[in-house]
C-alpha cells in the first residue's frame, strides 16, 4: 500500500527527515474583505497570568520509564483532571502531576492495550489523543492503527485491565514497530482502538475497545458529548473525504459491550465536532456540531468565505434513526489558507531555508463548545493568510440559541505584526473569557509558543488582552517541515476557567522539539 504522507512521516526518526525547502502553494494575499476583521494591533490591557510552565514530553525528557522515542510531527494532545496531567505525543504518553512532576511513562500509548491482542496491542501508530470527560471525572485515549489487519479469530484480552505501573520491566512492555509487521492483508482492516479509564485515576483500569474500520483513519479529534464519543478522522490525503463516527458512552463508562457508528462525509476538508467544556450540559438531546472550514486544497480552492456545518444526532436505542445533516452554510469574513494549506512550506526561521507546514487547510483542534444559561457558545480557530504578507490566528464565536440555530457571534484576524502565528487552539472559560494558543515565529524568531486573549467586555473580534509568551525558542527545526501537526488546549476542571495548553519548541542545540505545558488564567479567574 502506498503511505499517505502523514504516515510516511511518522515511520521516520526526526533527524533522518529530509525535505524539499523550496516554498509551494499560492503566492500570499488575502481575498477581498479579509483584511476587515485583522485586528492589527497589540492587545494592550494586562490580565493573562501564567501560572504553571513545565517541559513534557521531548528531545531531553526523562520520565519514570527513561527517556521518550520522538518521531515527526508531534502531534501534541492534552488533558487535564483534578489530580494529574496526561499528555501523548504522537505515539508516547506520559502521566504528570499538576505541578509537572512525572508519575507514569513514557511509554507508547498501546501499552494501555496490554494483553488485549490484535491490532489495538501489536500496532503502535501515530495520532493518539487524550481528553477529560468533565462530566464523568474519566479520561479517554483514542488512538488509531495505520495499517490493515486481519479479523480476529478469538475474542479480544480483558476488557478491564491495569495500566502497567513504573515498575514493570520495560522489555515486557509492547514496543512493537510497523515496519517489522509484515505485509499487509489485502482483505484487512484498520481499527480505531478507544480506552476509557474506569476511575478517575490514569494509574490505575482502563476499560478498552477496538471498532475496525475499512477506511484510513488519519488525524483523529475526539470530541466529549454527552451521548457519545465523537471522533472524525481522514480517509487520506489523496481524496477530498471524511468519517465521523460515533461511540456509545454512557456504555463504554460502565465497561460494557458498546458500538460505534460512522457516517462518511465526501467533498469536505477536516471535519472537528464540538467538544465539551464545564459541567453544564447542553439542552437534552441536542445533536452535536460538526464544523470544517471551507474550500479544498486539492482542487486549488484555498479561498472561502464560509464555515460547513453538520448537525449529528444518534440514537443508540434504533440505530437506523441516527442522522448526519448538512453542511449547513455559516457565512463569515473571507479567508485563504495559510501557505495555501497544509504539507506546505511555509513559516520562515533563523539561519535556515527550511520553512515550517502550517496546517493552513483546516479547523484545528479544538472546537470548544460551552453551555450558558440562555445560549451554547462554540470558539473555533485556522490559521490564514494576513494583508501584511504573514500568518494570522482567525477565530469565531459562534452563537446556538434555543432552537439549536447557529450563528457567527463575533470574528477577528490576530495579526498584530508581520510574524507567523499559525495552528491555534482555542478555549472559553466559564466567565466568557477566550484564550487562543498558537505557534509563534518569524525569519527572525524561533519558533515558540504564545497565548492571547479577550474578555466579554472588549471590543468585538478583538484580543483585548496583551499577548504572553508560554516559551520562546532558542533553535530553528531544520529535519523537516512538519510542526506538531496541532497544539491543544484544555480546560481545569477545578475552577472551569484556568487554560491549560501545550505545543513545540526547540531548545539551544537541539535538532528534535520539546513540548512545554502551561496553565494561564484571565481575569475573573483567581
Amino acid at each position: 500500500m502506498r503511505l499517505s504522507p502523514l504516515l510516511a512521516a511518522w515511520l521516520t526518526p526526526v533527524v533522518l527527515v529530509a525535505q524539499d525547502t523550496k516554498p509551494v502553494g499560492p503566492a500570499a494575499g488575502v481575498p477581498v474583505g479579509a483584511e476587515a476583521v485583522e485586528q492589527r494591533t497589540h492587545g494592550t490591557a494586562e490580565g493573562i497570568r501564567l501560572v504553571a510552565s513545565f517541559d513534557g514530553l521531548g528531545a531531553r525528557f526523562v520520565g519514570p520509564h527513561g527517556r521518550v522515542t520522538l518521531r515527526n510531527p508531534s502531534d501534541n494532545s492534552l488533558a487535564v483532571g483534578r489530580r494529574h496531567i496526561v499528555q501523548t505525543v504522537n505515539s508516547q504518553l506520559a502521566v504528570f502531576t499538576r505541578t509537572g512532576k512525572p508519575l507514569y511513562g513514557p511509554l507508547p500509548t498501546n501499552t494501555v492495550f496490554r494483553n488485549f491482542g490484535g491490532p489495538c496491542e501489536e500496532i503502535l501508530s501515530g495520532d493518539a489523543v487524550v481528553r477529560y470527560d468533565q462530566l464523568a471525572d474519566r479520561w479517554l485515549l483514542v488512538l488509531p492503527t495505520f495499517r490493515r489487519a486481519r479479523p480476529r479469530t478469538s475474542p479480544p484480552g480483558p476488557r478491564r485491565a491495569m495500566l502497567p505501573r513504573p515498575a514493570t520491566t520495560r522489555d515486557t512492555l509492547p514496543r512493537a514497530v510497523p515496519a517489522r509487521l509484515g505485509p499487509e492483508p489485502p482483505d484487512g482492516t484498520y481499527a480505531m482502538c478507544y480506552a476509557v479509564s474506569a476511575t478517575p485515576d490514569p494509574l490505575g483500569a482502563w476499560y478498552r475497545y477496538e471498532f475496525t474500520r475499512t477506511l484510513f483513519p488519519d488525524y483523529p479529534r475526539p470530541a466529549v458529548w454527552p451521548d457519545g464519543y465523537y471522533v472524525p478522522s481522514s480517509t487520506g490525503d489523496e481524496v477530498i473525504e471524511k468519517h465521523v463516527c460515533v461511540a456509545e458512552r454512557a456504555r463504554m463508562l460502565r465497561g460494557a459491550p458498546a458500538r460505534e457508528l460512522c457516517r462518511i462525509v465526501p467533498g469536505v476538508n477536516f471535519l472537528n465536532p464540538v467538544d465539551l467544556d464545564g459541567r453544564q450540559r447542553p439542552p437534552q438531546g441536542a445533536p452535536n456540531l460538526v464544523l470544517a472550514a471551507g474550500g479544498a486544497q486539492l482542487k486549488g480552492v484555498t479561498d472561502a468565505d464560509a464555515l460547513q456545518l453538520w448537525r449529528f444526532h444518534v440514537n443508540w436505542a434504533d440505530t437506523s434513526r441516527t442522522t448526519l445533516i448538512g453542511p449547513e452554510r455559516i457565512a463569515v469574513a473571507p479567508y485563504r489558507y495559510l501557505c495555501g494549506g497544509q504539507l506546505t512550506s511555509c513559516v520562515p526561521q533563523p539561519g535556515v531555508a527550511r520553512r515550517l507546514d502550517a496546517q493552513g487547510d483546516k479547523l484545528m483542534a479544538r472546537v470548544a463548545y460551552r453551555q450558558f444559561g440562555s445560549h451554547g457558545a462554540i470558539v473555533a480557530a485556522h490559521s490564514v493568510n494576513t494583508a501584511a504578507g504573514a500568518g494570522g490566528v482567525r477565530w469565531y464565536e459562534l452563537r446556538v440559541d434555543a432552537s439549536q440555530g447557529v450563528s457567527v457571534a463575533q470574528q477577528g484576524t490576530y495579526a498584530p505584526d508581520s510574524s507567523y502565528r499559525w495552528m491555534p487552539s482555542p478555549a472559553m472559560d466559564r466567565f466568557g473569557n477566550i484564550g487562543l494558543g498558537y505557534s509563534f515565529g518569524s525569519a527572525t524568531h524561533f519558533p515558540g509558543q504564545r497565548f492571547a486573549a479577550r474578555t466579554p467586555r472588549d471590543a468585538p473580534g478583538t484580543l483585548g488582552l496583551r499577548e504572553s509568551a508560554l516559551v520562546a525558542g532558542e533553535a530553528s527545526q531544520a529535519s523537516t517541515l512538519r510542526w506538531q501537526d496541532y497544539t491543544q488546549t484544555a480546560v481545569d476542571p477545578i475552577d472551569d476557567c484556568t487554560i491549560w495548553y501545550v505545543g513545540d519548541y526547540l531548545k539551544a542545540g537541539d535538532t528534535g522539539y520539546s513540548t512545554r505545558i502551561g496553565a494561564f488564567k484571565l481575569p475573573q479567574c483567581r
